[in-house]
């Protein structure tokens, strides 16, 4: 049995030298781009569309209807490209427009009013109907249920940092090659930072989003809250409760402090996902594994941080696309044993049966970066660090999956210091990976226009 191991391993080894080569040989950094090319494009009644470094920044302040009406109407085209990107991919998984209408018909019963006033307003401001508005912030509902692959969401504070200030790390991963059918657009030329200033609640900041979206993947408010997620697939789902897209949204919107978000995150649940919660002002970053009926929430002690082959890093809180907590494992789709690590899930990928070792690979990856930067890690240190996990430069599994498996594109990578307003930003290309490409520098406070707490 050892000769038959060691025949598989020596195959992928030499399958695998060129094209690792091909990749070190084209792996280099570009310079960091620190510019401050400066634009007000559009404005409207107090939203307005602005570029800096060629990064599209949406301004959206007043009522919900208003936001809504704003972000329509600034960026019209846009949403229709989006939306038609998106719906390619949906339909090749079975969910076409009509099938994401219904589903976006029951979920809307349990959506907030403002939400839904926001996407009125939208309609109107686009020139487009309601039902469209409706299917393009249904589809991040449904992403939780079709598609995990790579993203990851970390949070660091006390010794982890350089300061003991925290700092909260995103990178989010999807397919580098979605084209609008009409223009060939590609998904991550339209993304843009969106910056909110509602009537009623927190001014924050989403970043990124896909124009269209009144949901948020990802962002901080002005009270030093920070939220993002993973995708999970299970087959404990329901659509009667409110996405984790427009849960995050709700986070940004009314939270200060981290309990009330862990009450919002942890209600009307409908899917699989892994949340990383950070609280600036204790600091804290709390972790969340959930699917429709199973909610974990810890820090980086609870002792199922440590659950075997997983283990904690003293306040450091982080998630790939797989569970750590048992109980959500146990009903995660493609998952035939609790422990993803080992020449077991090697074959079980090889042979198709499950492709858990490859969130695993980012996992392991991830904290022995972590682990190497220890103390010293600042905003700039921890993008340093996280780019050369996703490139694999100091992992041969991550070098393999990026070359071969072709996972890890990464659309968008940014860090934050939700304390000072510091952040780091890269997207990618038409064709080249946000870990490759040029870094922006923003201060959220600035672009809110408030004062940091």
């Amino acid at each position: 049995m050892k000769n038959v191991w060691r025949k598989i391993v020596l195959c992928l080894l030499v399958a695998t030298i060129f094209l690792i080569h091909l990749s070190i040989a084209t792996s280099e950094i570009k310079n960091i781009d620190i510019t401050n090319r400066y634009s007000i494009t559009s404005n409207l009644n107090g939203g307005w569309l602005e570029e800096r470094n060629d990064v599209k920044i949406l301004h959206l302040n007043g009522s919900y209807y208003d936001m809504g009406y704003q972000h329509g109407f600034l960026l019209k085209d846009e949403i229709r490209e989006s939306m038609r990107t998106q719906l390619v991919f949906f339909d090749d998984h079975g969910f076409p427009y009509e099938k994401i209408l219904e589903i976006g018909n029951i979920m809307n019963d349990h959506l907030p009013p403002e939400y839904k006033e926001e996407m009125q307003g939208m309609a109107e401001g686009a020139d487009m109907s309601l039902e469209d508005v409706m299917v393009i912030n249904t589809m991040p509902a449904l992403l939780n249920i079709v598609f995990a692959e790579a993203c990851c969401e970390i949070a660091f504070w006390g010794d982890a940092t350089i300061d003991g200030k925290l700092l909260h790390v995103r990178s989010w991963d999807w397919n580098l090659y979605l084209l609008d059918p009409e223009t060939g657009t590609p998904l991550q030329e339209n993304m843009i930072l969106i910056v909110r200033t509602p009537e009623v609640g927190y001014a924050s900041l989403s970043a990124p989003e896909n124009p269209g979206a009144v949901t948020s993947w990802n962002g901080v408010n002005e009270k030093g809250i920070v939220i993002g997620e993973n995708t999970c697939l299970t087959g404990d789902i329901t659509y009667q409760g409110i996405s984790p897209a427009f849960r995050m949204r709700m986070v940004l919107d009314r939270c200060a402090t981290g309990e009330d978000a862990l009450a919002i995150l942890t209600s009307n649940r409908t899917c699989g996902t892994n949340f990383i919660l950070s609280d600036a002002n204790v600091p804290v970053g709390y972790a969340l594994d959930q699917t429709a009926n199973i909610s974990y929430v810890g820090t980086w002690n609870d002792p199922v941080e440590g659950t075997d082959p997983f283990w904690q890093i003293g306040d450091v809180t982080r998630r790939t696309p797989g569970y750590i907590d048992p109980e959500c494992a146990a009903v995660e789709l493609g998952r035939i044993r609790y422990d993803p690590s080992g020449i077991r899930a090697v074959w079980d990928a090889l042979t198709g049966k499950s492709y858990m070792i490859f969130p695993w690979i980012h996992y392991r990856a991830l904290s022995n970066q972590i682990e190497k930067y220890y103390g010293t890690l600042d905003v700039n240190s921890i993008m340093t660090t996280l780019r050369e996990e996703y490139t694999g430069e100091t992992d041969f599994w991550m070098l393999l999956a990026t070359t071969i498996g072709g996972s890890y594109q990464c659309l968008c990578q940014w860090v934050i210091c939700p304390e000072t307003g510091g952040m780091v930003i890269s997207f990618a290309s038409s064709d080249t990976r946000a870990c490759y490409e040029p870094v922006n520098y923003f201060n959220f406070f600035e672009l809110m226009e408030v004062e940091p707490p």
